[in-house]
């Protein structure tokens, strides 16, 4: 179906309109929300199956595939849906901001390509919209690009994402050989064949490092808490609901072809407990509300993960339910923390205190959804809660004490982000403290009404969006039903307790916070500190190393590039027993003979000679008997094209000579020149050996007879010589063109330059 494509295509082509209409036109930026809405209706009403296929390289068997089902279709209404609400939201929050229609414009650039990648049928084009989707976030991330702050989180997590997609780019293609294709229908249509493959576990490895790097997965979970530079609709959309899920979305999407490896289950069990209690850990020491709510963020993550490994129906729904809530009341607090400190001027908890007089509109958005991340009764957030512990204690290990523990932090979380700032006396502060315009305030009322909502009616859901995504999780159906009691009385006893615990820890957060906060060996020696050592690391590495190679001198760095290459191909030639002479027929004939006798003395006469002009013309008289010599073997083409680059080379090399101001024309030492002369006898030695080698190899014409047969039919063109510089090589041939380009620029700017000195 169209549909899909077109859904993208639309995203894609707004992004230019919103670059140039919103900057004509700011004061329309709340209506830019109408495209993601309109997306998230398409999307609603297309039907659950719908696919779309074009040979992109049909080569390599590489399409431009887009499947639409119950998981992709989940991602799918949360991105345009939540997009809706939060582009409804920057337009209010940023309002006068200069560059508010870049900011829209770079976010519809992200919801493109994060449409792209949940939609998209094809490893390879998932992979192509993945990367877009890093690139887009580290401008939203550094968008205020003034503050140093921005910058270095942007960097962080372009290098941290972009590190582990390189290593999930090489996982997808192993994957791409041993299910011979690239197609997601075709690959999970194996089964759990795959995970029989000789080279299933690199396959594993490698695709679960991106996801990790993606999804904030612990040890490469720190970029994520330092996004929070970005501003507040950015965390809200992509910190949230979207860019961080992608890798759970990727790891879901493959979960059925293996999830009977125990490699597998045991990588994503113990990578997503670990992470839920890092998370967890680190959430309590946060004071800042951004912060403290990526934290929990990065436990969320860690569930989510720990759920795909656990091979069973009520993880797999469990992991689409949780997806779901924490999507809402994440977003919903992210939003609300914009809010407050828009209004109060701070995001400190420690500071933040009698809100709730002030602004009762969003005192009760944040305890809509802060009730729903504690897991309240009546809310979705309990029934997730439910779920997640069913399936969670069932796992053996220290996974069930984990959850519990980290449940009770996430209830002391919600009680910071959204209690503690609005309960108490008012706190002192010169702003005007209120409710916030509808525009902003909108989005996270309806998000946290909305787990109210489900909560009270989770059927609404069940067999429309959470049992399809949970048999694409499982690769079957679950056969559960949303709603129904799912745990037993241990269950039940568990929630309480995190329930209970977390209310306690909360109570007295104020000064466990500070303990926490105190233990400095967290900041030195995890894994952030690494990655700072890491970069600078590099760095000195880079400068050592440019110090070593960068010495001023051309001579000296054509020497290294020549007796690399040519030694390297010597030293192979001689190794391997490539050393051989050319057969009878590619013998030279007298004339060649004497052409090389010439092309010879102009050599040596360049290499003789004192003065420069009379070192050009000798080194033409070589240039002229190499075009001669291709006369006389029928390559008058080649021959005259020769003479041409031939004649403007000396005409450019004399214009330009003639105003360099040379000083002294060789300022070698003796045993420099000697150096440098057993270099080039050498390196013209190894290129004749290498030449011999190639002609006493029996010339084989299948490529030249092809080219010949092709060049009419295929390329439109009857001189086979030009097609082959323009058509079948066209690519060699523009990075030609380019090369002589940059010659001549840098030639341009060097005369410029000493004309200035002069």
């Amino acid at each position: 179906m169209l549909i899909l494509p077109g859904l993208i295509l639309l995203a894609l082509a707004a992004v230019p309109v919103a670059a140039l209409a919103l900057r004509r036109a700011p004061a329309a930026a709340p209506a830019w929300a109408l495209l993601p809405a309109l997306l998230f209706a398409l999307l609603w009403m297309t039907p659950e199956g719908a696919t779309f296929r074009w040979p992109w390289l049909p080569s390599l068997g590489i399409e431009l595939a887009f499947r639409l089902d119950g998981l992709s279709r989940l991602m799918a209404l949360l991105i345009t849906g939540i997009g809706a609400g939060v582009f409804l939201y920057a337009a209010s929050y940023m309002a006068g901001h200069p560059l508010l229609h870049r900011f829209l414009a770079t976010l519809t650039l992200f919801m493109a390509a994060m449409l792209g990648a949940v939609l998209s049928d094809d490893l390879l084009l998932l992979f192509v919209f993945w990367e877009l989707t890093s690139l887009a976030s580290f401008l939203l991330i550094g968008f205020d690009a003034q503050r140093a702050e921005a910058r270095r989180a942007a960097q962080q997590g372009l290098m941290v994402t972009v590190a582990g997609g390189l290593a999930m780019l090489a996982g997808i293609l192993l994957l791409g050989g041993a299910a011979g294709s690239f197609s997601l229908t075709a690959i999970l249509g194996q089964g759990a064949s795959l995970a029989a493959h000789p080279q299933a576990g690199w396959i594993v490895v490698l695709i679960a490092i991106g996801c990790f790097a993606k999804s904030a997965q612990w040890p490469l979970h720190f970029w994520l808490p330092n996004a929070m530079a970005a501003p507040t609709p950015v965390s809200a959309y992509l910190h949230s609901a979207t860019m961080v899920k992608l890798g759970v979305y990727l790891l879901a999407r493959l979960n059925p072809a293996f999830q009977e490896l125990a490699l597998w289950q045991g990588l994503l069990t113990g990578a997503g407990a670990a992470t839920m209690l890092a998370g967890g850990v680190l959430a309590l020491r946060e004071r800042d509300l951004k912060r403290k709510l990526a934290w929990s963020t990065v436990v969320a993550l860690g569930t989510l993960v720990t759920l795909i490994g656990i091979e069973d129906p009520l993880a797999a729904t469990a992991a689409v339910v949780f997806l779901l809530v924490h999507a809402l009341y994440k977003a919903s607090l992210f939003l609300i923390a914009g809010i407050v400190d828009k209004k109060a001027g701070t995001r400190d908890a420690m500071q933040l205190r009698g809100l709730g007089r002030c602004m009762p509109l969003t005192t009760i958005a944040a305890v809509l959804a802060g009730l729903s991340m504690a897991g309240a009764p009546g809310f979705i957030g309990a029934l997730a809660k439910d779920l997640l512990f069913t399936a969670q204690l069932g796992v053996p290990g220290l996974l069930p004490s984990v959850a519990l523990v980290v449940n009770a932090a996430m209830v002391v979380v919600a009680g910071v982000v959204a209690a503690r700032p609005f309960l108490g006396a008012p706190m002192a502060t010169d702003l005007a403290v209120k409710d916030p315009p509808l525009a902003m305030l909108a989005a996270p009322a309806v998000l946290g009404a909305l787990g109210l909502a489900l909560g009270i009616a989770p059927q609404m859901i069940s067999t429309l969006l959470i049992e399809p995504a949970a048999a694409a999780i499982l690769g079957r159906p679950t056969g559960l039903t949303l709603g129904e009691k799912q745990g037993d009385d241990w269950v039940f006893a568990a929630s309480l307790a995190a329930l209970a615990l977390g209310l306690l820890m909360f109570l007295g957060w104020r000064r466990l916070q500070p303990t926490l906060a105190g233990q400095a060996w967290l900041d030195a020696y995890g894994p952030n500190a690494a990655y700072g050592r890491l970069m600078r690391g590099i760095s000195l590495s880079a400068v050592a190393v440019t110090r070593q190679v960068q010495r001023g001198s051309l001579r000296g760095y054509l020497a290294a590039s020549l007796g690399l290459v040519f030694g390297g191909a010597g030293l192979l030639l001689v190794l391997r027993g490539g050393l051989a002479w050319p057969l009878p027929g590619a013998w030279a004939t007298p004339a060649q003979l004497g052409l090389a006798a010439v092309i010879l003395a102009g050599a040596l006469a360049a290499c003789r000679l004192r003065a420069l002009f009379g070192q050009v013309m000798a080194a033409g008289l070589v240039g002229f008997g190499v075009g001669i010599l291709f006369l006389t073997l029928g390559a008058a083409d080649l021959g005259f094209t020769q003479f041409t680059v031939e004649i403007l080379a000396i005409v450019l090399l004399v214009a330009i000579l003639a105003r360099l101001p040379f000083h002294a024309l060789d300022a070698r030492r003796r045993a420099e020149r000697r150096r440098d002369a057993a270099l080039a006898l050498s390196v013209g030695a190894i290129g004749t050996a290498v030449l011999l080698a190639v002609l006493s190899v029996p010339f084989d014409p299948v490529i030249p007879e092809w080219m010949g047969a092709a060049a009419l039919p295929e390329a439109k063109g009857r001189n086979v010589v030009n097609v082959v510089i323009v058509d079948f090589r066209a690519l060699d041939t523009l990075g030609e063109i380019a090369v002589l380009l940059i010659a001549a620029l840098a030639a341009t700017v060097l005369l410029r330059r000493v004309k200035r000195a002069g």
